[in-house]
Formats: C-alpha cells, sequence, structure tokens
C-alpha cells in the first residue's frame, strides 16, 4: 500500500469490496477490464504540443532601451526581436 499523506482515509478491505460491489450491481456502470485499461490512452495531451520549428534558447545582453522598447509592444517580444534579427542578417 503506498504511503498515506496526513488527513488521506483509505477505506478498509471489507469496504473496498462493498463499493466494488454497488458499483458492479449498478446498470448504468462500467468497469473495464484490465486489457481494456492497458489499451486505453489518455484523452488529453499534457502541456504544449510539439512545434514543428523549434529555437533555440541562448542568453543575450541587450541595453534596457531596447528591451523597455520591445516589451512595451506587449506579448510577443520576443519574436519580434527574432523578426528583426534576421531581417538584419537577410535571412
Amino acid at each position: 500500500m503506498p504511503k498515506l499523506k496526513r488527513g488521506t482515509i483509505h477505506p478498509s478491505a471489507k469496504e473496498e469490496a462493498a463499493i466494488a460491489s454497488g458499483i458492479a450491481a449498478d446498470p448504468d456502470s462500467y468497469e473495464p477490464s484490465d486489457a481494456e485499461w492497458k489499451r486505453m490512452k489518455p484523452y488529453a495531451r499534457l502541456g504544449r504540443p510539439p512545434a514543428a520549428v523549434t529555437k533555440e534558447r541562448i542568453t543575450i545582453r541587450l541595453s534596457r532601451e531596447v528591451l523597455n522598447h520591445f516589451r512595451a509592444g506587449g506579448p510577443g517580444w520576443q519574436t519580434r526581436i527574432d523578426e528583426l534579427l534576421k531581417k538584419a542578417a537577410g535571412l
């Protein structure tokens, strides 16, 4: 049995059996078999979807004035800096 957190209450084996028999007796419930559980996949994937094109994380030092200028434009300021650098590099 896993280590219990403080305040966690788990049913006894007798209570667990009563719960399981109640679930089994309910015509509106369905309990998948172990084989069905193994075949199931999560409905939703957590986190961000993988990007087709990724960017490399680096550290760069910019003047406070440059940062303030781009940040004042709101979200996407790093992308705007990236676009400006691409233009300057002729890409």
